[in-house]
């Protein structure tokens, strides 16, 4: 699951770089909140959540892990094709995949959070062999 977020986060961080600098050359920052959403939520989250999951596989084998995975990589391109179609075109019909799109998002996290608290800090980290108590 670890090198899945990771290889994603890449993808993610690559879009962003290349809208920001998109964005900075032909000087329309209209998408700047969707260029921060992806650098955000794609790239900075995602590769925080690789890291967490190659070191601690206890959490990473897991359905939750899974279920926040699949959540989160569909709902995130579809919050931001919403944002995006919202600003360019000005209407408000986008809005309710926008609206979708961050709900699926936050389930995602959701599930994240709730595998943290119950396969993190658990006893042995497998990756390393060390001892965690939180």
């Amino acid at each position: 699951m670890g090198k899945a977020f990771l290889k994603v986060a890449s993808i993610y961080f690559t879009i962003g770089v290349l809208a920001g600098i998109t964005m900075g050359i032909i000087h329309d920052f209209r998408l700047a909140s969707v260029h921060a959403h992806i650098n955000l939520l794609g790239w900075v989250s995602m590769a925080i959540f690789g890291l967490i999951y190659h070191f601690y596989p206890q959490a990473a084998n897991t359905k939750l892990a899974k279920t926040h995975f699949w959540f989160y990589n569909i709902g995130l391109p579809v919050m931001m094709i919403g944002i995006a179609t919202q600003v360019l075109t000005g209407s408000m019909a986008a809005l309710p995949v926008a609206v979708i799109g961050s709900i699926v998002v936050v389930v995602g996290v959701i599930c994240f959070t709730i595998n943290l608290f119950k396969h993190v800090g658990k006893g042995t980290n497998v990756q390393s062999g060390n001892k965690f108590t939180v």
